[in-house]
């Protein structure tokens, strides 16, 4: 299945999707695995090629891990917000709302997604230094979002959380993952989406994240 989108479409519809996840129907592997052959094309740092791909599609494994999302959402802190992060959370505030709204509706159905892909790398970051951070952050985040992108082609959905983080060590356990040598970098529903038509986002303007020369 392909919706022949453009380049541009693809990246400038790839959205967020959490209410309009088909909760019904389940996702073909094949798809999945074209996905996955199109995220391994994505550029990686010093040609290591380090990620994986963990596809949970078992029912039991699914209620499994779909209730350590639910127990760990809760548990994440992250930074604490800046006035920059408010002033551009609420440039659009009724998309900001309709955010928070499709996340509680995905905490409350997460049991009922089709398939779950955990993208994984070898190597941890905890304590690392920044240059480490970036190796091997980098040479995860294209190939996600390249999965990410062919699957909103095949009219497949995604949302990028880091819900397994308070828990990544349960969860590694559950997947059978050598916690010590390999991170788990996201926690991604998938499924087929309700519709096929997303648009562009509302952002805020160009000038405020746009800079030449110097800050």
């Amino acid at each position: 299945m392909s919706l022949n989108l453009s380049a541009d479409e693809v990246l400038s519809t790839t959205r967020a999707v959490r209410k309009r996840l088909d909760l019904t129907r389940p996702v073909p592997r094949e798809l999945i695995e074209e996905c996955v052959d199109l995220a391994t094309q994505a550029p990686t740092g010093r040609n290591r090629q380090r990620w994986h791909f963990l596809i949970v599609t078992e029912e039991g494994q699914r209620q499994a891990v779909a209730d350590v999302f639910r127990r760990a959402l809760p548990l994440a802190t992250g930074h604490p917000l800046t006035g920059r992060d408010v002033s551009r959370m609420n440039y659009h505030a009724a998309s900001t709302e309709r955010v928070f709204d499709s996340l509680r509706y995905l905490v409350d159905n997460i049991h009922r997604v089709p398939a779950f892909v955990i993208p994984a790398v070898e190597g941890r970051t905890d304590r690392a230094t920044v240059d480490v951070q970036s190796g091997v952050w980098g040479s995860i985040l294209p190939a996600v979002w390249s999965f990410m992108l062919a699957a909103r082609e095949r009219g497949l959905g995604t949302v990028w959380t880091t819900a397994q983080a308070p828990l990544e060590c349960e969860l590694a356990e559950i997947l059978g993952v050598p916690y010590d040598d390999v991170m788990l970098a996201a926690f991604i529903p998938l499924a087929f989406t309700l519709g096929t038509d997303f648009r562009p986002a509302k952002r805020v303007p160009r000038d405020q994240v746009l800079h030449w020369n110097n800050w």
